[in-house]
């Protein structure tokens, strides 16, 4: 399941980080700001009409992530 894909606060951990390519950025980034294995996250909201971004949250912080950059985790729930 991806985190795009989680209910409104609904848990999950995260088990990987998949890049879209050999240059991706994003998936770097991502992982840089603590999405990594074995991390538990939340999904605190959504936008209205559509959903994107959404809103995150990983320990204390909080994250606004578009749906594309939210496809690339993937979570196994809790």
């Amino acid at each position: 399941m991806f985190l795009s894909q989680l209910s409104h606060n609904q848990s999950a951990i995260v088990d990987t980080v998949q890049a879209q390519g050999t240059q991706d950025t994003i998936a770097q980034r991502l992982s840089e700001l603590g999405f990594v294995a074995g991390e538990q996250v939340r999904l605190i909201g959504r936008a209205p009409f559509g959903g994107d971004p959404i809103l995150v949250q990983i320990g204390f912080t909080r994250f606004a992530l578009r749906l594309s950059e939210a496809e690339r985790v993937v979570v196994v729930g809790l």
